[in-house]
């Protein structure tokens, strides 16, 4: 069986170099969108998954609009791709789709950060049928993944990475029969945007927590130390602390309720840190988080 693979972000590079490696499964195209501006020069760079494919001596095709010439193949593989599919791609041949949730729960583009950011105790991967109707196709194979409260969005997509590659390669050799996913239930992962990165102080510390571990390790949540800007990457809460927006030691940020330990963060043009090399990098700590 050849198969064409369709996939962009970083977790469909992931799942693409796992499936080559294990070799189960022959992918003979893969499929991704053009090169975008990247960094603060705004240069082009190519997505995760043509980098991977190059990586990997696999033939690659780049295009803004994938559905319009079907590559040759006997079925597809669809993972964190990006773009809707359409005829005459949708329904040239079977289409299986990775996704990282509890479907219906959490369709659409940012699964395991809605996921986190929402307080679930536990998501899914999902291998299913591709549908017009965005991640409503049929479930062929399903693994459950709990989410424990230290959990960031890089360890709930290495647990779906090895739980989900061998779903793919089940329901492309196997056949399964598959089940309709329920009518009840349907929550859709909104892409994460810029005002979903910043910390409001006003809010529960709990809930802030989950906003640092929804973002991590891949873009992180934001906000401002006596005015500098920062990147939040790990934090932990606390069961008091000062008041709302208020700092105390080590880097304690009071919030609405209870407090956020900021423990690793990044300053505006600088590199990650620990907290602890934050501090002694100033003259006096910071009084205030906004």
């Amino acid at each position: 069986m050849s198969v064409a693979y369709f996939g962009t972000a970083p977790f469909g590079a992931d799942v693409l170099r796992r499936l080559v490696e294990r070799g189960r499964v022959e992918v003979g195209i893969v499929v991704s969108q053009p090169d975008r501006p990247s960094g603060r020069g705004r240069s082009l760079a190519p997505p995760p998954v043509a980098v991977a494919a190059r990586e990997l001596g696999i033939e690659l095709r780049q295009t803004e609009n994938a559905s319009a010439e079907p590559p040759d193949a006997d079925a597809g593989l669809v993972v964190a791709f990006g773009q809707i599919l359409r005829p005459p791609l949708l329904g040239a041949y079977p289409l299986v789709n990775l996704h990282p949730s509890r479907l219906p729960r959490w369709r659409g583009a940012a699964p395991v950060e809605r996921a986190i950011m929402a307080g679930d105790a536990e998501t899914a991967v999902a291998a299913i049928e591709v549908a017009a109707e965005l991640d409503a196709g049929p479930i062929l194979a399903e693994a459950a993944i709990a989410i424990g409260p230290e959990d960031d969005a890089g360890a709930v997509r290495a647990r779906a990475l090895e739980l989900g590659v061998p779903l793919l390669e089940q329901a492309l050799l196997e056949h399964p029969a598959a089940r309709m996913q329920p009518d009840e239930g349907v929550t859709y992962a909104h892409k994460i945007t810029s005002a979903d990165r910043v910390l409001d102080w006003t809010r529960p510390a709990a809930e802030l927590d989950r906003v640092v571990r929804a973002l991590s390790p891949h873009i992180g949540a934001r906000c401002e130390l006596d005015g500098r800007p920062v990147v939040v990457w790990r934090a932990r809460p606390a069961d008091a602390g000062p008041e709302a927006g208020s700092i105390g030691p080590p880097l304690v940020v009071g919030t609405g309720h209870g407090a956020l330990e900021i423990l690793e963060l990044q300053p505006a043009g600088k590199r990650r840190m620990a907290a602890a090399e934050y501090l002694r990098g100033l003259r006096e700590p910071p009084q205030r988080a906004s």
